[in-house]
């Protein structure tokens, strides 16, 4: 499980929180799947959306940090400098994804809808994952999704259709 899902996890997290807690939150989810491991249900296909729950769980435990990361990007769009190839690809990707005003709006939404939208749009999960890693109802997700849109386009204007 640790191999086939590692990437992805630690990918997410590096997307809402940045390189400096998406090592230890990453292993962190794998370290609490494992002591969780009997609460599983073994009739799902995959663990996917039960790991996508732990980790949004870690990043909503890691407080404020978040929301203060889309501020700080929404003032400044410089990047710094990276040790290595892969975290210069993905930084460049995130630097796409995470405009100026995409970082404002992100810092405005409330965490559930915010949950909701990365696991969406950064984990491409289907709202059924949504709604199991969240363990909330699968409308819901979709009300929450419908809202964090609205919120964005508000913010980012009418000529930004990525969302």
């Amino acid at each position: 499980m640790f191999d086939r899902y590692f990437g992805t996890i630690h990918r997410y997290v590096y997307m809402r929180l940045g390189e400096s807690a998406a090592d230890d939150l990453a292993a962190e989810t794998f370290l609490r799947a494992f002591r969780q491991r009997e609460r599983y249900d073994i009739g799902r296909p995959n663990a996917r959306a039960w790991l996508y729950g732990i980790a949004s769980n870690l990043v909503a435990d890691h407080g404020r940090g978040e929301a203060r990361r889309y501020r700080a990007m929404a003032r400044s769009a410089e990047l710094p400098d990276v040790a290595n190839h892969d975290e210069r690809v993905v930084q460049r990707v995130s630097a796409e994804v995470m405009q100026p005003r995409l970082a404002a709006g992100l810092a405005r939404l409330s965490a559930g809808d915010r949950d909701v939208l990365m696991l969406v749009a950064c984990a491409q999960l289907s709202y059924e994952e949504v709604a199991e890693a969240l363990d909330i109802p699968r409308g819901t997700v979709g009300s929450r999704l419908n809202r964090a849109r609205k919120k964005l386009r508000k913010v980012i204007g009418p000529h930004e259709e990525a969302l």
